[in-house]
């Protein structure tokens, strides 16, 4: 990579709106904190158009759960995916489940910020709620006839402890009025359970870590964005974790590539997901995932467990993810030269492409 475009990772320090009068992001680059004002008044754009989410993955070596409520404008979604990674049964499991809705156009009321709301939505079979106080974020719902198994799956966690540094980004489009805005908090301590039919998980404190990921924004219609995240703890009882990604929008302002260690971020440019693919040129989602910066101060692989795939293709319409999980292995380098070393340690990644 050129020089230049090393360099350019701006920070945004000052607190701001998001949004100017013509509904373009005025600074943008990335923090550590949620520095920019989002108003959904602001946006100049149809309401169908506006997509906002709340997605939080809990997760210890042995499970994750992953449970989304979004408002995409033209549909809702509450979904949930129970996930097993072959440690305590034979072989890993996925359940995938939820209910969509038409044309919520806001009225969920999806929360201006992350650092305080409720939000709660009850969509076909689903009912949610996920209630912040400032200080604990309590999640809680249900599923009826979930993953079509008879069975209702219910859940109820609690997130606390957030670390004093997260990933927030402000990212246009080049297609004006567009814009992405989004917030990741690695490493929340998480307790709770999920139940559904003959199966439950305890996640517990001392082994369990969350990561939100917050969005708001007004995308382009056709996109393809690739996101690894990590929450772990390491051999030393130190927390770590990783926010990488790249694929859409006017990145050119800074990536979303940061380390964390203990609350700390440590700031990454570029990076490349090499995805091993077949001879025919389809890609071989579980096989070795490697991924490097352009500075040399990421070398890690991925040895894939599970493959959670929970797509809606209805032509003009389309949800295809192939969100990855496995364990990892190989070092990061933080800023001031510490290097982290990961021996197997879960964590996940995606390859998506969404027609919406």
């Amino acid at each position: 990579m050129p020089a230049e475009r090393r360099a350019m990772q701006h920070e945004v320090v000052s607190p701001q709106p998001l949004l100017d009068v013509h509904g373009n992001i005025r600074e943008p680059g990335y923090a550590t904190s949620l520095v920019w004002e989002y108003d959904r008044a602001l946006i100049q754009a149809p309401r169908w158009r506006i997509k906002e989410w709340d997605y939080y993955y809990v997760g210890d070596q042995a499970h994750g759960f992953a449970v989304t409520l979004s408002d995409a404008g033209f549909v809702s979604s509450l979904s949930a995916s129970v996930l097993g990674f072959g440690v305590e049964e034979p072989e890993p499991f996925q359940l995938n489940g939820g209910a969509l809705g038409l044309f919520p156009l806001g009225k969920l009321g999806l929360p201006s910020t992350s650092v305080r709301g409720d939000v709660a939505a009850r969509v076909g079979a689903a009912d949610f709620s996920f209630a912040n106080d400032g200080n604990a974020r309590h999640l809680a719902g249900t599923i009826k006839n979930y993953a079509r198994t008879e069975s209702e799956l219910a859940f109820d966690l609690l997130l606390r402890d957030v670390p004093r540094d997260t990933m927030a980004i402000a990212t246009p489009f080049e297609k004006e009025r567009h814009f992405y805005y989004n917030q990741k908090i690695n490493c929340l301590t998480a307790s709770g359970w999920v139940s559904w039919g003959d199966g439950r998980i305890e996640f517990s404190p001392e082994s369990a870590l969350a990561v939100l990921d917050w969005g708001r924004g007004v995308w382009t219609y056709n996109n393809t964005w690739y996101w690894g995240s990590g929450s772990m703890r390491l051999a030393s009882g130190d927390t770590f974790g990783f926010n990488l990604g790249y694929g859409f929008g006017d990145t050119s302002a800074a990536s979303e590539n940061m380390l964390f260690l203990n609350g700390h971020a440590s700031k990454l440019g570029d990076v490349r997901f090499d995805i091993p693919q077949r001879e025919d040129g389809t890609y071989d989602y579980l096989g070795i995932w490697r991924f490097t910066d352009e500075d040399g101060r990421l070398d890690l692989r991925m040895e894939p467990v599970l493959d959670r795939e929970d797509p809606v293709n209805l032509g003009v319409v389309c949800m295809i993810p192939h969100q990855v999980f496995g364990r990892w292995y190989g070092t990061a380098t933080l800023d001031g030269g510490r290097v982290v070393t990961l021996d197997g340690q879960m964590a996940f990644a995606e390859h998506v492409h969404n027609k919406w």
